[in-house]
């Protein structure tokens, strides 16, 4: 199993741990990954991690599909391919519909369709056989609607780019693991029970089945992200990520389309789902956070003290030797801790 850790998204200034990152280089970390949301933007801390490093891998979880054409993600993640020699990943995600239509100013549509559409132009545009046409029900190249002087053309890229740069993407819906396990190189699952696979192993495997050509977990890389909270005080360490969880299972989202909402419920927690969402869309912040279980904690994160933490990476050892976890991406910022990680894991 390899690791990997999350810069996460920044407040109102940016902050790139540099020196954090050369040591976890170091010390055997794959990748390092980077995020957006409506402030930062992926890519541009991205390529300062890349030119700040010299053998680590550096991904974007995520890169918003709505805010970029197919073509120009294609275009930004040949030429970091190139510049860093090989060590780039996209990482894609559709966002949600408060950012995408509310930032953004497009429409939603519809997410799987998208990230079929999105990385099998991207696809196109890597292998360079010739031009590019596609024509979907979202992407359209040359494009033809309104507006159009009819005078595009089909093109080719310049660039000449390796054709295996990997794609990531971002799900937990059953329909969004299924088109990552078709047409991705990897998954994120925002959080994961390393004991409980079958809750995104069913749709990853419908997802290899229609991708054929024996598709499965040897050529496939699920990574998900996993907080952690080093804390001989357990009381703490636990309430220290209550808020991460109730921020996404009560806050992000509408009531009726929330996914994290739906993912907790169907990992067996709907009751605590539902009291942290009602209390979180009613202002209730703190509350909300309170009703986040620790055994839903536990579950997906690794909570305690150093021997605690140790004794509980048991199961994700056991995934990785089943290949069920490719790589675990560490929330966490603290030297220490990843030297632990890199202790008992690499």
């Amino acid at each position: 199993m390899k690791l990997g850790f999350l810069l996460g998204y920044s407040g109102k200034h940016i902050h790139i741990p540099v020196e954090l990152i050369k040591q976890a280089e170091s010390i055997g970390y794959d990748s390092v990954w980077t995020a957006e949301a409506y402030g930062n933007d992926s890519v541009t801390t991205a390529t300062w991690v890349l030119a700040n490093t010299e053998k680590i891998r550096v991904g974007t979880a995520i890169m918003q599909m709505p805010a970029r054409t197919p073509a120009m993600c294609a275009m930004t993640a040949m030429s970091l391919d190139q510049l860093s020699g090989g060590r780039f990943i996209v990482g894609l995600g559709a966002s949600g519909p408060q950012v995408v239509e509310g930032w953004h100013g497009v429409a939603y549509g519809k997410p799987v369709t998208r990230t079929k559409e999105y990385i099998k132009i991207m696809r196109q545009i890597f292998d360079r056989e010739g031009p590019v046409e596609f024509d979907g029900k979202m992407y359209q190249m040359p494009y033809r609607g309104e507006g159009t002087t009819g005078l595009g053309k089909p093109l080719k890229s310049i660039l000449a780019p390796t054709k295996s740069i990997p794609i990531y993407t971002a799900s937990i819906t059953p329909a969004g693991l299924r088109c990552a396990g078709e047409v991705a190189d990897g998954v994120f699952p925002v959080w994961m029970d390393p004991t409980r696979y079958d809750l995104i192993g069913e749709h990853l495997n419908e997802g290899f089945l229609s991708a054929g050509n024996e598709k499965g977990l040897s050529t496939f890389n699920v990574a998900p992200f996993v907080s952690v909270a080093m804390n001989d005080d357990l009381d703490a360490a636990f309430d220290s990520l209550r808020p991460w969880i109730a921020l996404y299972v009560g806050g992000m989202g509408a009531r009726d389309k929330n996914f994290y909402f739906n993912y907790a419920t169907s990992m067996g927690f709907g009751d605590a789902a539902r009291k942290i969402q009602d209390l979180y869309l009613s202002g209730k912040k703190s509350e909300a956070a309170a009703e986040v279980p620790n055994e839903l904690l536990d579950a997906v994160s690794l909570v305690g003290s150093r021997d605690r933490i140790i004794d509980r990476l048991q199961p994700w050892k056991e995934a990785g030797k089943r290949n069920e976890v490719g790589t675990m991406l560490l929330g966490v910022h603290d030297i220490k801790v990843l030297e632990l990680f890199a202790k008992e894991m690499l």
